[in-house]
């Protein structure tokens, strides 16, 4: 088939890949505008459109799929509209331009979390499972019937860049299972069935960590900001982001906020047993192990409080 495949960051670059390398041709692929990227704000090609580009494949860049970009997808007489973390929703005219209409690939178990930040959310909420989902876009918020899902387990230690590169893998490869089904006409889709949660993009603010809440659930919400927006907390009077922890339970409960640096082991106490802080990244450094970052603190004492901003207070 003729396939039109829209995606931006990394992880659809796999679904790209293996798509262009199947038996189908992927005749154009529709990206996000090039974005200021690093301090310097060098305008930078979406991961997308870099493969595309190595590959040789026209690229179409919008932030919007309205307009001129509709109208160079309705003159490709496309097969098959293929959508894998795009960035924006397909509306008419633009959903009915291919011949078999659009498929998207999403990274959860819909109708649990539709929305933009579906593995973020399935870790801050402390899903045990998760995976990937092939159904068919409608108008709808990732409503359509579906083609075919995979599940996958969510490690007790595993970020969403982690879990969100594994999905990008196993999920391309469900991707081209269905895309073929389609072209041989053995595809079936089903409703969707079961509770249906949401999962909105994260803020900055959503990475402001909270001790009061239990030590599974901050432990949680730092692993499913990371990488971004990223966790963080203020200490001494600046920003300190944490990148990883673990439980500590076998360690002596302390309050909210309160810090102690015992055998070498930075701890964080919430409202049940404390965080063991293994790596942070101080502001205007580069990331360390959290227990240098302590010996390094000029005049440090042993115990503190890592406040929290004033928008988090209760």
């Amino acid at each position: 088939m003729r396939l039109v495949f829209a995606g931006s960051p990394s992880a659809a670059v796999p679904s790209l890949r293996l798509l262009r390398r199947s038996q189908h041709e992927v005749v154009s692929v529709i990206t996000r505008a090039d974005s200021p990227q690093g301090r310097r704000g060098v305008l930078t090609a979406t991961p997308v459109a870099a493969e595309a580009t190595n590959a040789g494949i026209p690229v179409i860049k919008a932030n919007r799929l309205a307009g001129e970009a509709t109208e160079l997808v309705q003159g490709l007489d496309a097969d098959l509209g293929v959508i894998v973390a795009y960035g924006a929703l397909v509306r008419q005219p633009l959903l009915s331009a291919p011949r078999l209409g659009w498929i998207n690939l999403h990274f959860s178990l819909l109708p649990r979390w539709r929305g933009a930040a579906p593995v973020q959310r399935a870790i801050m909420a402390g899903d045990d499972v998760t995976g990937a989902t092939v159904f068919q876009l409608v108008p709808e918020l990732d409503a359509g019937d579906i083609y075919g899902r995979m599940t996958e387990t969510i490690g007790a230690h595993q970020t969403t860049g982690h879990l969100l590169n594994s999905l990008a893998g196993s999920g391309a490869e469900l991707l081209l299972r269905v895309v073929d089904a389609l072209a041989d006409g053995s595809a079936r889709a089903e409703p969707q069935v079961g509770e249906m949660t949401l999962a909105p993009k994260l803020t900055i603010a959503d990475g402001d960590i909270d001790w009061r809440e239990p030590a599974t659930a901050v432990h949680a919400m730092i692993r499913g900001v990371t990488p971004e927006p990223g966790a963080f907390t203020s200490i001494d009077g600046a920003r300190l982001k944490i990148l990883e922890t673990a439980v500590a339970r076998d360690r002596a409960q302390l309050q909210p906020g309160e810090v102690q640096f015992v055998d070498r082991e930075v701890l964080i106490g919430t409202s049940t047993e404390p965080l063991s802080v293994i790596t942070v990244h101080p502001a205007g450094r580069k990331a360390m192990d959290a227990a240098s970052w302590w010996r390094g603190r000029p005049g440090a004492d042993l115990t503190t409080l890592a406040t929290m901003t004033p928008e988090r207070t209760k």
